[in-house]
């Protein structure tokens, strides 16, 4: 027995629904159609739409005939994690004719409707992350829950992001120009999936002098990008530094496994990393910073890992700013800001008590700029 539903919001976008259905558009019966007294909107803050009853509207849709129990148990699985459920609804088809087609429509109470939803600019803005992610998504089919696969959702969808940020890549003036599409990569064996993500590959690569090289095996930590922000007051000659327990540090046997640092965050999916680093300037210092500045965008670890920073330089007046504790007690962070003066923080990266490789970039990247800083003050 087979089913007919009608897709009113992303699963339009032909792309998302080949992946979620593990199938081509040439397999899958498609029909213009549309739900009277119905509006879709963007769900409030969120990057997809949710639909709900109002009379006189018209909610554009397709339908989907023809599915099998497999493809409903997909869907379910997919649109699950968005917290939908199938209803039974008749839809007008472009054809004319009524027909009665399941539904996901929103649990009650879990989602607040924005502004009306257009197909178009969700493609522009969220199609190619929201492809990526369902990527992910579907890679756990039967192998998680629908529970365990929507608390992931936000991080496959920031990993996504952080393969579109990828895309702005920086000039090959003296480096080789050679583009990635020209290394042979193929996934190989299952890696690990969770938080972060360890995929295994199998790739071969143009050599320097023109060869082929050997096929490889390798292991990539597929992480976020992250903003990271440095307070200074160039009138006063002060830095904010925040401390922290590290999990790298405690892991490699280190016993003072506190660590200095610049403010930092993981960049949202869809969220401009300078909004990134202002938003975790008020979380984890307590600073509403207006004066932020590019400084370098680099790879921390380019041999294992997808990590990649953006770095900027918070202009700030530090002279009033009270030290203390600060954090998300939801992302049970428990983080103390230092303010302390620059030569101060370049003793302390001379002596190694600054031991984080970001920090000293980028305080070596107020050196260099210091003094045109200090004057501008």
């Amino acid at each position: 027995m087979t089913q007919s539903l009608f897709f009113y919001g992303t699963l339009r976008h032909i792309p998302l629904l080949e992946i979620v259905l593990g199938k081509s558009r040439a397999d899958i019966e498609i029909i213009e159609a549309h739900l009277a007294d119905h509006l879709v909107s963007w769900v409030k803050d969120e990057p997809f739409p949710m639909i709900a009853k109002q009379p006189r509207a018209r909610a554009r849709g397709v339908v989907v005939q023809d599915l099998s129990a497999e493809d409903v148990a997909r869907l379910r699985f997919y649109e699950g994690g968005f917290e939908y459920d199938l209803a039974t609804l008749n839809v007008q088809l472009s054809d004319g004719r009524f027909a009665k087609a399941d539904v996901f429509l929103p649990q009650e109470g879990v989602w607040h409707a924005g502004a009306e939803w257009v197909l178009d600019d969700w493609i522009a803005d969220w199609g190619r992350i929201s492809e990526a992610a369902a990527k992910e998504a579907m890679e756990h089919y039967g192998k998680r829950s629908v529970e365990e696969v929507a608390r992931l959702l936000p991080f496959f969808r920031a990993r996504a992001w952080a393969k579109e940020l990828a895309r702005d890549t920086a000039p090959s003036s003296l480096r080789r120009a050679t583009k990635s599409a020209e290394v042979n990569l193929s996934p190989t064996a299952e890696g690990y999936a969770e938080f972060f993500r360890l995929d295994t590959f199998e790739l071969s690569y143009p050599r320097f002098d023109g060869s082929p090289s050997e096929t490889l095996q390798r292991s990539a930590f597929v992480a976020y990008d992250a903003a990271l922000v440095l307070p200074y007051d160039p009138k006063n000659d002060l830095i904010l530094l925040i401390e922290q327990l590290r999990y790298g540090p405690l892991m490699r046997g280190d016993p003072q496994p506190w660590v200095l640092e610049p403010i930092a965050g993981l960049v949202d999916a869809g969220e401009p990393p300078i909004e990134t680093a202002r938003r975790e300037a008020v979380e984890e210092a307590g600073l509403d910073l207006q004066d932020i500045r590019p400084m370098m965008k680099a790879y921390p670890s380019p041999g294992y890992s997808t990590e990649f920073f953006h770095c900027f330089l918070g202009i700030c007046e530090l002279d009033k700013v009270v030290e203390g504790t600060h954090g998300l007690a939801s992302e049970n962070e428990d983080i103390r800001t230092h303010i302390i003066t620059f030569d101060h923080a370049m003793t302390l990266m001379d002596s190694g008590e600054i031991n984080l490789a970001p920090t000293t970039m980028m305080l070596l990247w107020i050196a260099r700029h210091r003094d045109s800083l200090r004057y501008e003050a």
